[in-house]
């Protein structure tokens, strides 16, 4: 029995897989709001708990309470662990990552301690993204530039994901598989392109010293490019502006901005599409990305009508002379949520051997 986790900001997914060579279905999967727990090792006991019975199982095992020949019940159905793999929110160093965006240092021997088996590896989630991204079914994928000829089967593949952060890795052809290279490339310098994103920019420094891609491109992101259109346009209608507080920024602009009303927040989601745009046909000059463009994380598939639009591929194309080589890169969103959690389960498949 393996064990898997792709450790977010927001939420945390785990599963238990009976996996040995190919993809299979979890046994038991769960998800948990990441700010619930104050330790990730108060996450591990809460889902490897054995579930409670339903009320028909006790009354069942009351009733064979009375019978002395019924078996003794076994202390668990699931069976003991055998590896274990986590993707984690931050760059890791020495199977040791202290997460960005959540205050948890996360150590894999001491995990494999807590865990009793011999070992815990820890993948930058971005990594165990790159993993689970090769195991994808084609139902699983959605093109944004379908007129582009099929992926270079050796050809480099960029992957970009937002969500709480902006994670960005890139899958390097070997000769024989991919080799992934997680990187910290979303908290490189926001390059605007134009006066508004000029704007921008001015704008977020004054509450960062460093302004990187991941403060525009994630849901804290898309925020606060509402708050800059909020402060610099000032067209935040009253009814929206009392309706804002009640949930998730992010989450009630990007409905509001698909729908198309308030016309802030159609402003706000059409720049951060924009921007996404330009990062991701940034990536793929500086890898030459042949192999395609993929875009992860939790954003990407609810914005889906948005990415497919104009907006993204415009921008993703503005490269001046480089406009017709960046044409002919498949670009792709991830629809399965659980891509990073796929990933760090085959990796504990292949420790388990």
């Amino acid at each position: 029995m393996i064990l898997a986790a792709d450790i977010g900001g927001t939420k945390i997914n785990l599963a238990l897989y009976d996996w040995n060579k190919e993809r299979v279905d979890p046994i038991r999967e769960d998800t948990v709001w990441t700010a619930d727990y104050e330790s990730f090792e108060e996450v591990l006991t809460e889902f490897l708990e054995e579930p409670a019975p339903a009320d028909s199982e006790l009354d069942e095992a009351a009733d064979d309470s009375d019978d002395l020949s019924s078996e003794p019940t076994s202390p668990s159905p699931l069976g003991p662990l055998t590896a274990a793999c986590f993707g984690v929110p931050g760059p890791v160093l020495n199977n040791t990552c202290r997460t960005t965006n959540v205050p948890w240092t996360l150590e894999g021997d001491k995990l494999a301690e807590f865990l009793n088996i011999p070992h815990v590896r820890l993948l930058n989630d971005l990594e165990a993204t790159a993993y689970g991204l090769q195991l994808l079914r084609p139902d699983e994928i959605e093109d944004l530039n379908p007129n582009a000829p099929s992926p270079t089967p050796d050809g480099t593949r960029v992957l970009l994901a937002a969500g709480t952060g902006l994670g960005e890795s890139l899958l390097l052809w070997t000769g024989k598989d991919y080799h992934i290279c997680p990187s910290e490339g979303g908290h490189a310098d926001f390059a605007p392109n134009n006066d508004l994103e000029i704007d921008l920019l001015r704008y977020l420094r004054t509450s960062y010293l460093h302004v990187s891609y991941e403060r525009v491109l994630s849901g804290p992101g898309l925020h606060s490019i509402y708050q800059f259109l909020r402060d610099t346009k000032k067209n935040e209608p009253t009814w929206f502006a009392e309706k804002l507080p009640t949930g998730d920024p992010a989450v009630l602009i990007t409905e509001a901005g698909l729908t198309g009303k308030p016309d802030i927040c159609k402003d706000a989601l059409q720049l951060f599409v924009s921007i996404y745009g330009a990062e991701a046909g940034n990536m793929a000059l500086k890898t030459l990305a042949t192999g395609g463009v993929y875009l992860g994380g939790g954003i990407a598939p609810k914005i889906l009508p948005a990415l497919q639009g104009d907006t993204f591929m415009k921008a993703f194309l503005a490269k001046g002379r480089y406009k017709r080589l960046l044409a002919k890169m498949p670009v792709r969103v991830i629809l399965n949520p659980h891509t990073a959690l796929l990933g760090a389960a085959s990796i504990a498949a292949g420790m388990a051997v």
